[in-house]
């Protein structure tokens, strides 16, 4: 099956405290965004790579596409209002008869390991996405203010890619949009659709903080 990549860019990066978005802050000299589209031309290169970003960053993007030399074959759909309506957009894009992932475009080190077995995952059961372990103690929170520990052998922290055969997803998406749907899976689980787990890679992090660049200047 053909394979597609939708990497949502949207972010403005408030929490890295700077104007530039976080997607397009430089990691070791090229641009965060760049290298998560390495990373899946790196997994396949014959993928076919959608960049989701709004309408008013695209001009800028063409910029450091140009001043880096960054070659790579894609396609820019327009971001939209929420996360969910981004991923809308950048699906009218993909063919019905084709593997799927949506991917954080400030996750530049997912493994291929990683995404390989998503996109296989995926094309035997429909639906996968990676997931870690959480090592920390976990507490839930209750309304009265008071807390309690929670076994965290019942909990996994989701990353992404999140690959779907590309019709199930569409038929997601044509669902209307509410605020429970926090990532593409909850979408698909809106359907009645299982959703298989994959290992995925404790480096796969979404860079969301200054701290985050620092991470990412040592995984390099």
């Amino acid at each position: 099956m053909k394979k597609y990549v939708v990497i949502v860019a949207g972010g403005k990066g408030l929490r890295m405290g700077g104007d530039i978005p976080k997607q397009f802050l430089p990691v070791k000299g090229k641009p965060v965004l760049m290298r998560t589209l390495e990373a899946f031309h790196a997994y396949d290169a014959a993928i076919r790579l959608i960049v989701v970003l709004p309408a008013d960053q695209q001009a800028y993007w063409k910029q450091l596409c140009q001043k880096y030399g960054f070659t790579l074959p894609h396609r820019i759909a327009d971001g939209g209002e929420t996360r969910f309506h981004s991923v809308k957009n950048g699906l009218a894009l993909v063919e019905e008869d084709a593997l799927v992932g949506v991917h954080d475009g400030v996750r530049p080190f997912v493994s291929p390991d990683v995404i390989a077995e998503c996109y296989r995952s995926a094309e035997e059961k429909g639906a996968a996405i990676p997931v870690v372990d959480i090592v920390e103690t976990v507490r839930r929170i209750s309304e009265d203010g008071g807390s309690e520990t929670v076994p965290r052998d019942r909990y996994k922290l989701v990353q992404t890619p999140q690959v779907f055969r590309a019709s199930l997803l569409k038929q997601a998406y044509a669902q209307p949009y509410v605020p429970a749907f926090t990532d593409d899976a909850s979408v698909v689980e809106a359907l009645g659709h299982r959703v298989e787990l994959v290992r995925g890679n404790r480096e796969n992090i979404k860079l969301t903080t200054p701290f985050d660049l620092k991470l990412a200047e040592m995984l390099c």
